[in-house]
């Protein structure tokens, strides 16, 4: 299910699931590259056999920051505003990694529209994402993820 709607309608759907992502696959290379670009090379997510023999988990996790990264690809499939020429990033409320991610493990997302402000030019939203695994038995992420979105500049 994917939510289309319109910054004027936005407040109205206050409340309301969005909707869920597809499934994504966090694949070994994926969590390496992320290493690569944060610099976070710690051994529970890039040396896969220390993992395997020495980790909790049983194998590589992702990063909790990768899980957190994925915000936008997925919980960006539960809704478009159909009228928004720009959206930005404004922050993050609360962010919780309940449970990890281990590598080949599959990830979605669902999104509810917590909060609907307006501000000039557009409307800052606050949206309760719960990122889960499947098979898993609770979250991987909670976050309150802060957007704006913006309409097209009055002539």
């Amino acid at each position: 299910m994917t939510t289309t709607t319109t910054i004027a309608d936005l407040p109205g759907l206050k409340g309301t699931e969005l909707g869920t992502s597809d499934w994504y696959e966090i694949t070994q290379e994926a969590v390496d590259t992320f290493a690569d670009a944060t610099e976070d090379h710690q051994w529970i997510h890039v040396d896969v056999e220390r993992a395997k023999a020495e980790s909790p988990f049983g194998g590589p996790i992702a990063h909790g920051f990768l899980t957190l990264s994925l915000l936008v690809p997925l919980a960006t499939q539960t809704y478009t505003i159909t009228d928004a020429v720009m959206g930005v990033n404004y922050g993050l409320n609360k962010v919780r990694f309940p449970a990890p991610v281990p590598v080949g493990s599959r990830v979605r997302a669902t999104a509810t529209l917590a909060n609907v402000e307006e501000v000039a030019g557009g409307v800052q939203n606050t949206i309760a994402v719960v990122i889960e695994r499947e098979g898993g038995d609770k979250p991987v992420c909670i976050a309150e993820w802060v957007t704006r979105a913006y309409g097209a500049p009055a002539s």
